[in-house]
């Protein structure tokens, strides 16, 4: 269950898939955890660099849960803020950004969560993580 320790939230671990959680009991789909890198092996090398260069990039900011699977790593601070998810040519990546974000890079808001809305981003090499792209990260942590 979720407690509170120096002022800020533990997160709570789902006993059925050991998988960890803001809030106690929270909706999920069991699946089993791994580690990010059995979430990238047997993939191309460019693509754990682009994990490496999104993750590094929210270090920078401050504490990030990376909650690995099979299909992919979910990045969540107090909720998710992005998802990665390695594929044949390239890094699906999901924000949850707190307003519609409208160019040619990141497909339209396509759903909501709360006051959030999530948008598709496809990275195909870590030059992609550039100075817009980490805007939008620095963004989706700060309101997550």
């Amino acid at each position: 269950m979720s407690a509170i320790l120096d002022g800020m939230p533990t997160r709570w671990t789902c006993p059925r898939c050991d998988r960890e959680f803001a809030r106690a009991r929270q909706g999920h789909t069991c699946v089993p955890g791994c580690t990010v890198e059995e979430t990238f092996a047997g993939k191309p090398p460019w693509q754990r660099a682009v994990y490496d260069a999104v993750i590094g990039h929210l270090r920078d900011l401050g504490d990030v849960h990376e909650d690995a699977v099979k299909v992919g790593v979910f990045l969540k601070r107090d909720h998710k803020l992005a998802e990665l998810r390695p594929r044949s040519k390239d890094v699906l990546v999901y924000l949850w950004l707190p307003h519609p974000v409208t160019t040619a890079r990141i497909a339209p808001a396509r759903w909501a969560s709360g006051p959030r809305v999530g948008h598709q981003l496809k990275l195909r090499g870590v030059s992609d993580v550039d100075d817009e792209v980490r805007n939008w990260l620095t963004l989706a942590y700060e309101t997550s």
